[in-house]
């Protein structure tokens, strides 16, 4: 007689009901962080305010930028006074523009070419002199522009580059602090064993430099760029110094020429108004297209090791 087994019964234990606990009262900001958000808020309306009342004037008539609402609009015509603003005296302001991008463009690049070259050959090559030349370099970053002005022009008017495109430009590929950016980058985020691997494998030292540290140093040289490109955009005292023909002037200086002619020509209020508002659109867009390298640029040196 065989006997029957039954499986024996699984016996689930109660669970029990979890208990929802009511949200505790926020905890209010410290006023250290409300201190800090007040003052970010100040920040911004002081410098974002002056590009605000631009927009707003670059709308309006010669006759209505200080006779009305500086903070509103009155009877806009933004396009009319951008069209006269390029065509005034033969489509000179179209000039001050070619030219400041020349100035801007160029010496820019060839600034952050250079400054890449000087920074990697101060970090990565062993040679007398070295903490010699670096101290000189951080020296230059101290000296103002406006300092160099008077030897500059006495030099150049030597050699009769005065009164060129040569007088604005040379001057502006020469940038310590991109030297100094480079060195301080290269040292920390360009590996010494990357450097002899590529030796070994038989690449010169100009490959090396083209082709791995440069695209290495590529946040640090965008960084570089985006300062060099607003400095000569801003430029004033240089061109100033070095130049008599208006139709070489860049934007800055150009547009100070009209300001100072708005007593006997009432409308280039209108037109210097109008002409800088135009001259911020190319530094806005720089900004926000390269902002995003400029941030890493600026930490990725910290962050490796």
């Amino acid at each position: 007689m065989s006997a029957t087994t039954t499986p024996e019964a699984t016996v689930t234990p109660p669970v029990a009901p979890v208990r929802s606990t009511p949200p505790g009262p926020r905890r209010a900001p410290s006023p250290g962080r409300v201190l800090l958000i007040a003052s970010l808020a100040a920040a911004s309306v002081y410098f974002l305010l002056p590009v605000y009342w631009l927009i707003i004037a670059a709308t309006k008539s010669t006759d209505k930028i200080y006779g009305s609402n500086g903070l509103w609009f009155d009877n806009p015509h933004l396009l009319e006074n951008i069209g006269k603003v390029l065509t005034y005296d033969d489509n000179v302001y179209l000039y001050w523009v070619a030219n400041t991008l020349l100035y801007a463009g160029v010496g820019a690049l060839l600034a952050t070419l250079l400054a890449a070259a000087a920074g990697f050959a101060l970090a990565k090559y062993r040679f007398r002199g070295r903490e010699a030349v670096f101290k000189t370099v951080l020296a230059g970053v101290l000296l103002p522009h406006t300092a160099l002005a008077l030897p500059l022009y006495l030099l150049f008017n030597k050699v009769g580059l005065t009164n060129t495109y040569w007088a604005v430009l040379i001057p502006s590929v020469v940038s310590p602090f991109g030297v100094y950016l480079c060195r301080i980058f290269a040292e920390s985020a360009v590996d010494d064993t990357l450097l002899e691997a590529a030796r070994v494998d038989g690449a010169s030292e100009g490959r090396i430099f083209f082709g791995l540290a440069l695209r290495i140093m590529s946040p640090a040289l965008v960084t570089v760029f985006l300062f060099q490109f607003v400095g000569i955009w801003n430029n004033y005292f240089l061109p100033l110094v070095m130049l008599s023909d208006d139709r070489m002037y860049p934007i800055t200086l150009g547009l100070t020429t009209w300001q100072t002619s708005q007593d006997r020509i009432p409308e280039l209020l209108q037109y210097t108004v109008g002409g800088a508002f135009l001259s911020v659109i190319p530094l806005a867009v720089a900004m926000l297209v390269l902002q995003r390298f400029w941030r890493t640029g600026l930490t990725e040196g910290s962050l490796k090791g």
